[in-house]
């Protein structure tokens, strides 16, 4: 990545647009960003850090701050461009932030949002826009450089201060600057990963005992009374030889539900037997019942269809006739449609003959031909008179036109006159402006300097009065809490001692018949206890307890808010003192004199604000001088020019008017004489095809009648209208042949009934009884039930215990590889979190990768040290554990000189300088490579270097510059004059009272 230029306009100490020409400063490949305290030496790399993520950096980006310059005028907005190239790209990044402008309309301010712009740079379309999202272009620049923003400030910024400290901290601090750049939150997710693992597989193990025990206590169930003896389901999951017992006991149960099963099969076939004999004898009966039944329903039938036999002949030849009628239906309808036809033509013909002139109404088709092409030759003829007459539209047009311009340049000549002769006093009037805008700047300044602490102590004192609110009903709260945390323990105890009154009565619910006490192990229990009035149980007392222990957490929540909000009421009563420390202002003094300052800040401001108005007032006004005398020259010529151009109009309008006049007749214009021609042959040409199309639809109404006439007789019919008489619809047909085909069906069934034999013999005799059977059905029937419920009940319980029985050998046969998963889940989970005894360093899996990520770093940053220290330092790494603390991210740095290894807090102030230098850039080579090779051409190093003397400085200076061979440009940040002198190519931060400014110092 390499920067190629930065603009800031009204950013941070900037007050005006400030231009950094990086590639000039990169040429010599070390540059010097200097300038004193406070003028915004640091500022400058805020500005790429914005440009690039949005923000500046953590450290600077405090909440409430704001980007924009106090010296900047209000319709100057903040904004950051930034030229880079990046993966291969030229880029153009411009970003502005939140910020309030000056209403368009009326008074005051409103607030800008953010907003960015990311641009592209191609040989062949020159700069073109790529987009204006703030999350696409943050995503694309994040996924062009391969850092996060804390990466880069601490790559490409180097801030020196923070690696001294790196060098003297301890392994925890250690571990969260480096978890934080190589982003090792993965390897802590692999650790959690195991231990939720772990987790799982413990709860697996434990459902399995459940799930062995749960299936013990189904095949008590299933077993039945008699055979639940000594059922082991008292035992406990995790107990040894749980699963063995379990199996022994379900195949006692099994052998003693085999044999009630024999015994109930016997039962059933007795009861089948002797409800087969019944259901024999029922049907018997039944079927004679059935018989007689149906011989007379067969002659009801009968009668009643030879009474709807007339009715069937009827809907027989109605039809008949009706399907004669549907050959003559084509030809109907034929004739209808002429017919419509005909008469839409007459009506056709009547309305065109209405529109013609009364000697044309009854001239024929031809004639009315004849005419419309005459008509339309005579149109044809008028179609250059009609070009004349625009034409001569068209002169009156520019006639008037020519008169407004006249009329213009008076009015312009006579405005420049006016103007000019005021002048001199326009222009003294606007140097006043100018001089008195600039006395009100310097108060504006010197009023900006009193408000901003005013402000500051206002806002703390409306937070100081609004937290002794708060402080009031956190103390009140507070009083509350301990209030119900007594009552709750009360009311806990009194529980408490009320059960332990009636624990015998508790422990006797538990006691069962023919099994020992658990208190004193006798397996006879001739009188327990009985539960007395107000008797209270375990869950009872467990609830009291629980809302106990929320009242004593909900107490001690208040006590923490309580001082929470103390401290910050102390804060904000220091802070709303100010610079007096013994006074103690109210908000409506202090907002008194916020608000005095404000106006008199406003005034002054708004004045001061009028400078470059005026200026540009003047500027402009001496332009308009200059115009104004240009425009009344100018007017005079072309005054001139119009006279000529009305004789040329008038002479052509004259000759046109000639033609008009011969060519349009009687009618007030050509236009209008052509419309009249075009309206006449429109009238002919209608009224001629109306002619034709009512001769044509009489001729089809001819043929249809013919036709219609022809297809009746062949019908059958006498008359077309005897037909139509006839015809029915398709649905009254098809009524008509189902109530045919239904007769008919009823017909052939009585039929087919009439000539069953086994019904007439069925008449022949007495009537049949089924009462008697069914009653006798019906109790052998109740029997077989009985008797099948008794076997499905032993079957079932049979079934039951088998298919338990398999769930529990299967379930024993799981529990193996889950106990086997689980130990080797713990290993693995104990090994990660530093907990196993195999991990002889107890050291954590996140902590193993920062110190590999560590000791790149320190062989990294060693190649440079040994150059800066003339070969006496190394850093090494370190996995020994120190004061207790993790093992694994300790740093020592090796003295050449004594051979002695010692830590690096130990290092003077210079050797920590170069130490800390040589550390940050292999850092910066190790991120680099772990964001994937992004080449960084551009690095910035801040401060520092003013506690090196002289030849530790050159060796600094030489490593610094030997990143050059890499085609590298690196900026050192600092106000150290010394290196002034070293570094000819310079960029200078200078602080003034507008603002401050740079200036390149390229030799």
């Amino acid at each position: 990545m390499r920067l190629h230029r930065l603009s800031i306009t009204a950013f941070g100490p900037f007050g005006a647009t400030q231009e950094v020409d990086f590639d000039a400063l990169s040429s010599a490949g070390l540059f010097l960003l200097h300038g004193p305290t406070g003028a915004g030496k640091t500022s400058v790399l805020d500005a790429v850090c914005f440009a690039l993520y949005g923000a500046v950096p953590g450290a600077r980006q405090s909440p409430g701050a704001s980007l924009r310059s106090d010296h900047a005028p209000v319709d100057l907005p903040t904004e950051v461009q930034l030229e880079l190239t990046v993966g291969g790209r030229r880029l153009e990044v411009t970003r502005s932030p939140a910020q309030p402008r000056p209403k368009k309309r009326g008074d005051g301010f409103t607030m800008e949002k953010a907003q960015s712009r990311l641009r592209g740079y191609d040989p062949e379309r020159g700069w073109h826009a790529l987009s204006k999202s703030h999350q696409e272009i943050g995503e694309e620049l994040t996924q062009l450089i391969g850092m996060s923003r804390d990466q880069f400030c601490q790559v490409v910024l180097l801030p020196q201060g923070d690696f001294a400290r790196f060098l003297r901290s301890d392994a925890e601090a250690r571990g969260k600057l480096l978890g934080r750049l190589f982003d090792t939150r993965r390897f802590a997710a692999v650790e959690e990963r195991l231990a939720e693992l772990r987790r799982g597989a413990e709860a697996r193990v434990t459902a399995a005992d459940e799930r062995i025990l749960a299936l013990a206590q189904r095949i008590a169930q299933a077993a039945g009374p008699a055979g639940a003896e000594a059922t082991p389901v008292a035992a406990r999951p995790g107990e040894p030889g749980l699963a063995e017992a379990v199996l022994e006991w379900a195949a006692i149960a099994r052998s003693t539900a085999r044999e009630r099963l024999d015994i109930a099969h016997r039962v059933v076939a007795w009861a089948e037997g002797r409800q087969r004999e019944a259901r024999h004898a029922l049907d018997a009966v039944r079927e004679l019942a059935r018989l007689q039944q149906r011989y007379e329903e067969t002659r009801l039938r009968s009668a009643a269809l030879e009474e709807r036999r007339p009715e069937h002949d009827r809907c027989q030849e109605e039809l008949e006739r009706a399907r004669k009628a549907d050959r003559v239906a084509p030809a109907l309808e034929l004739r209808e449609e002429a017919e419509r036809a005909y008469r839409a033509a007459s009506d056709g013909l009547g309305r065109a003959r209405a529109l013609l002139s009364p000697e044309l109404r009854d001239v024929g088709a031809d004639r009315l031909a004849e005419l419309e092409r005459k008509f339309q030759q005579e149109l044809y003829a008028l179609d250059a008179a009609r070009e004349a007459e625009e034409r001569s539209a068209r002169i009156d047009e520019e006639r008037v036109r020519l008169n407004r311009e006249a009329q213009a340049d008076d009015e312009l000549i006579r405005e420049a006159d006016v103007w000019l002769a005021d002048w001199d006093s326009t222009r003294a009037a606007l140097k006043g402006r100018i001089d008195a805008s600039q006395e009100a700047a310097t108060r504006a300044e010197q009023l900006a300097g009193l408000l901003a602490p005013a402000r500051r102590c206002l806002d703390a004192a409306g937070r100081r009065d609004a937290l002794a609110t708060d402080v009031q009903q956190a103390e009140e709260r507070l009083t509350g809490a301990r209030e119900q945390e007594l009552d709750a323990r009360k009311s806990w105890l009194d529980l408490r001692e009320r059960r332990l009154r009636g624990i015998a009565a508790e422990l006797a619910a538990g006691l069962v018949a023919g099994e020992p006490c658990t208190v004193c192990g006798s397996a006879d229990h001739p009188v327990p206890a009985s539960p007395g009035d107000g008797h209270v149980d375990r869950a009872t007392e467990e609830r009291a307890l629980a809302a106990q222990q929320s009242a004593e957490e909900a107490r001690a929540r208040a006590e923490q808010q309580l001082g929470l909000v103390r401290e910050r009421h102390a804060a904000a009563e220091t802070e709303a003192r100010g610079d007096d420390a013994s006074a103690s202002s109210t908000v409506a003094e202090l907002g008194e004199l916020v608000d005095r300052l404000t106006g008199e800040h406003a005034e002054a401001h708004r004045l001061a604000a009028a400078t470059n108005p005026a200026r540009e007032a003047l500027t402009a006004a001496e332009r308009e001088h200059t115009e104004r005398l240009e425009q009344r020259q100018q007017a005079h010529g072309r005054m001139s020019a119009r006279t000529a151009a009305r004789e040329a109009l008038d002479a052509e309008q004259v000759r046109l008017e000639e033609q008009i006049a011969a060519a349009r007749g009687e009618s007030p214009s050509v236009a209008a004489h052509a419309e009249r021609l075009t309206r006449r042959v429109a009238r002919l040409a209608d009224a001629a095809e109306a002619v034709r199309t009512e001769q044509d639809a009489a001729q089809r109404r001819k043929e249809a009648d013919d036709r219609l006439s022809d297809a009746a007789f062949r019908a059958g019919f006498d008359t077309p209208e005897a037909a139509a008489a006839t015809l029915l619809d398709a649905a009254a047909q098809r009524d008509l042949q189902h109530r045919i085909d239904t007769w008919q069906a009823e017909a052939a069934a009585v039929a087919d009934r009439r000539a069953e034999r086994d019904a007439r013999e069925a008449a022949e005799q007495p009537a049949a009884q089924p009462s008697a059977a069914q009653g006798e059905f019906e109790t052998a029937e109740w029997l077989l039930r009985e008797a099948s419920s008794a076997l499905a009940a032993a079957d079932e319980r049979c079934g039951e215990l088998t298919r338990l029985s398999r769930q529990a050998a299967d379930e024993v046969r799981r529990l193996g590889p889950v106990r086997q998963e689980y130990d080797r889940i713990a290993r693995l989970a104990g090994l990660a979190a530093g907990t196993s005894a195999d991990n002889e360093r107890k050291m954590r899996l996140e902590a193993y990768v920062l110190a590999a990520r560590l000791e790149q770093v320190a062989a990294a940053a060693t190649a440079r040290l040994q150059r800066m220290s003339s070969g006496r330092y190394t850093l090494v790494h370190s996995d020994a554990r120190a004061g207790g603390r993790r093992a694994g991210l300790g740093l020592h740095v090796v003295d050449a000189w004594t051979g002695s290894e010692r830590d690096t807090a130990t290092l003077s102030g210079g050797e920590t300088f170069f130490a800390s230098l040589a550390l940050a850039l292999g850092l910066a080579d190790v991120v680099t490579e772990e964001a994937g090779g992004v080449r960084l051409d551009t690095l910035f190093i801040d401060e520092g270097f003013g506690s090196l003397d002289d030849q530790t400085l050159d060796e600094v200076l030489d490593v610094l510059d030997s990143l050059r061979e890499r085609d590298r440009s690196v900026g050192i940040v600092s106000h150290v004059a010394d290196l002034r002198r070293r570094i000819p190519v310079r960029l200078e931060v200078v602080k003034e009272r507008q603002g401050s400014s740079v200036r390149h110092r390229l030799a």
